[in-house]
């Protein structure tokens, strides 16, 4: 059974950083890629950032491209996402999910396994 925590959301002032960690439980995490989505309050889920098994890819929307980092410790069997220069309009539930394979993906439906969700607020 996998199951996903994710952890380090909060209430952040415009320009702040935060930084969410994802820690995975049962057997191999480092097999598969893993992805950040969020989701504001009356849209729909988004991707945000996808990483590859290895660590050595990754992938982000153009929305966070520059600000948000996403990594990865397979000895830890978490996955981290560094967020920078917050912005208003980052306010979300923020999810993390292992993909079904061991690539880039930014696809919801290629995910299958997801956390609770984490809180990201940013106040302007």
């Amino acid at each position: 059974q996998v199951q996903l925590v994710e952890s380090g959301g909060g209430l952040v002032q415009a320009g702040g950083s935060l930084r969410l960690s994802c820690a995975a439980s049962g057997r191999s995490f480092s097999t598969y890629g893993m992805g950040w989505f969020r989701q504001a309050t009356g849209k729909e889920r988004e991707f945000v950032a996808a990483i590859s098994w290895s660590g050595g890819s990754t992938y982000y929307a153009d929305s966070v491209k520059g600000r948000f980092t996403i990594s990865r410790d397979n000895a830890k069997n978490t996955v981290y996402l560094q967020m920078i220069s917050l912005k208003p309009e980052d306010t979300a539930a923020y999810y993390c999910a292992r993909a079904s394979t061991g690539g880039l993906e930014d696809y919801s439906g290629n995910y299958h396994y997801w956390g609770q969700g984490t809180q990201v607020t940013v106040s302007s």
